[in-house]
């Protein structure tokens, strides 16, 4: 079957702690120029995905507003399937834009949404989120990676904070972002393509080929980024691998299932 859709990861696969990586440009471009459906689903939460896209137009990939899914839009998607009365979403920057049809309802809500609330995240509001839980709140985690290292030092991620809540109020959440599937069935509808004609490339195991695994599509693995060797030892396996997005076009066009018309 030809492949008629590429769904790229952003930090550590296009660019990585803002540098762009040699190729990513063109190979974007070609893709696009050949015709195939492009996507990019990050499991960033403190971006909307027009301040997403918008820093990637400004890097030079041809990427449009539409084209992208952060875990804060995703997330707000589910809401919007959801349909709770009230919500209280603890999340920073322009990942909050998202979320701007839904006051924010700290007393009562039904659901709770966990962002990258950074230094919000203190003992009082922590304390207050826990006993709504106890009362009855749903709890939905954007993502649940546990730490970040793509803006340079290691940083407690948005899943450290929801797994402390879940293991304190025996609340077990619901996670919208890689490598669960909402996030690439979401990707998968907005691409209006079958699973199975297109290929996720990442740079981490854990998210991006998990989850493409999961979700039944091929996928590539980039040793850039958040890549590590022993990666590789473990028992979820790529399709294939590539040492970064400058072989990217040769693996799609090398292996017969990707075979790429155009």
């Amino acid at each position: 079957m030809a492949l008629k859709g590429v769904i790229f990861d952003i930090d550590g696969v296009l660019e990585y702690q803002g540098v762009v990586y040699p190729g990513a440009v063109e190979v974007v471009q070609a893709l696009r120029t050949r015709g195939l459906v492009l996507r990019c689903l990050t499991n960033s939460t403190l971006k909307s995905r027009a301040s997403c896209a918008g820093k990637l137009r400004s890097q030079g990939f041809p990427i449009q507003d539409e084209q992208v899914i952060t875990a804060s839009y995703a997330a707000a998607r589910y809401l919007d399937e959801l349909r709770p009365r009230s919500v209280w979403v603890l999340q920073e920057r322009a990942g909050l834009d998202e979320f701007q049809a839904y006051p924010q309802d700290r007393t009562d809500p039904e659901v709770i949404v966990i962002g990258d609330n950074r230094s919000c995240f203190d003992f009082d509001t922590l304390n207050q989120v826990l006993r709504l839980l106890k009362k009855g709140a749903k709890l939905v985690g954007m993502q649940n990676e546990l730490v970040d290292g793509s803006l340079g030092d290691l940083e407690l991620n948005v899943g450290s904070w929801v797994g402390m809540l879940e293991r304190a109020s025996g609340v077990p959440a619901t996670y919208i972002g890689k490598p669960f599937p909402y996030a690439f069935e979401l990707t998968l509808r907005s691409m209006g393509l079958d699973r199975t004609e297109v290929v996720m490339v990442g740079d981490r195991i854990s998210s991006d080929i998990l989850g493409a695994a999961n979700a039944g599509m091929a996928s590539v693995l980039v040793k850039t980024g958040e890549f590590h060797a022993a990666d590789l030892d473990g028992t979820v396996r790529p399709t294939a691998v590539v040492n970064g997005m400058a072989d990217l076009l040769a693996c799609l066009d090398r292996l017969p299932s990707f075979r790429v018309d155009g």
